[in-house]
C-alpha cells in the first residue's frame, strides 16, 4: 500500500516503526500515538451466466480502459461480500442475479488485494453498461476476448469456470493465480 505522511487522527507526522506488542512496522503518530493499520483491499465480483454464456463488461475507466472484465470492484464498508458483489454487478453491468453461490477466492499479496467471486444466473438475460463500463456482452467460451481481459484474475476465474462447467461441478477454490502476472501482461500487450 502507499505510504502515509500524516496522522488522520490529529494531523501530526507519522513514522514507520514496530509498536509495542506488535511484530511488524506500522505507521505510528509521533504525537497522539495512534497506530495506523493498513490491510489488504477486498475486491468482490460475480460470474453472471445466461443461456450458457458469461457476462463481461468493457472498462470505461482506468486502469485498463477498454479491456474486458467480470463485474467486480472494491467492497464498501457496511456491506457483506455478497451484497458488494451484487452491487458491483448492478453498477457495472445493470445486472441482477439469482442463485448466487460462493465460487473463487484469490490471495494477491503482491498487490495487497483479496478477490472473492460468486456465481449467479443473470435474471432475464438483461444487462447494460453502467457508469464504469462502455459495453456489456454475453460470451460463450469460444467468444471470450482472452487477449483483451483486464486483469490476470479474470483470466483465471473464466478458465476455471469453463473447466468446472465441463466437469459439472463448481467447487469453491482458494489460491493464487494459475498464470503469472508477467505472462498475463505479455499475452494482453496490444500492438502499438
Amino acid at each position: 500500500m502507499g505510504g502515509m505522511n500524516f496522522c488522520s487522527n490529529c494531523g501530526a507526522a507519522v513514522e514507520r516503526r514496530i509498536p509495542p506488542g506488535d511484530d511488524r512496522p506500522r505507521y505510528v503518530c509521533g504525537s497522539c500515538e495512534t497506530i495506523h493499520y493498513q490491510n489488504p483491499l477486498l475486491v468482490v465480483g460475480t460470474v453472471p451466466t445466461f443461456a450458457g454464456k458469461v457476462l463481461l463488461c468493457r472498462r470505461a475507466i482506468e486502469p485498463r480502459l477498454g479491456y474486458w472484465t467480470l463485474p467486480a470492484g472494491f467492497m464498501e464498508n457496511g456491506e457483506t461480500l455478497l451484497a458488494g458483489a451484487l452491487r458491483e454487478s448492478w453498477e457495472e453491468a445493470r445486472a441482477r442475479l439469482s442463485g448466487e453461490a460462493l465460487y473463487r477466492l484469490f490471495d494477491l499479496p503482491h498487490v495487497e488485494q483479496v478477490y472473492v467471486f460468486f456465481r449467479g444466473h443473470l435474471i432475464g438475460g438483461r444487462h447494460a453498461p453502467g457508469p464504469e463500463s462502455s459495453e456489456t456482452a454475453l460470451f460463450s467460451e469460444e467468444e471470450i476476448p482472452w487477449n483483451e481481459l483486464a486483469f490476470p484474475v479474470m483470466f483465471d476465474v473464466l478458465k476455471g469456470f469453463f473447466e468446472d462447467r465441463r466437469r459439472g461441478a463448481f467447487p469453491v477454490t482458494v489460491g493464487g493465480l494459475g498464470i503469472s502476472p508477467a505472462d498475463f501482461w505479455q499475452r494482453t500487450r496490444r500492438a502499438e
